[in-house]
């Protein structure tokens, strides 16, 4: 069954020409004043996310108790 798309088509990726439109747009919506405010917390957000993905990968999860029994055992 065809689905009418070109194998190894590129759907849903975004090239190059796209991006170019997209800063376009970016640049009359914000203006050239505001664009790097805009960058420097953007970037400011991408470095939190990082560190804090990070430590939660080094921490162990604390709130898994491995204590918990089932109810019909017996333990002293």
């Amino acid at each position: 069954m065809e689905t009418g798309l070109a194998k190894g088509s590129n759907m849903g990726m975004i090239g190059g020409f796209e991006w170019v439109i997209i800063l376009v747009i970016v640049l009359l919506l914000f203006g050239p004043s505001k664009l790097p405010q805009l960058a420097k917390g953007l970037g400011q957000s991408v470095k939190e996310f990082r560190d804090a993905s990070k430590k939660n990968a080094s921490e162990p999860d604390k709130e898994k108790s491995p204590d918990i029994k089932p109810e019909g055992s017996k333990e002293a």
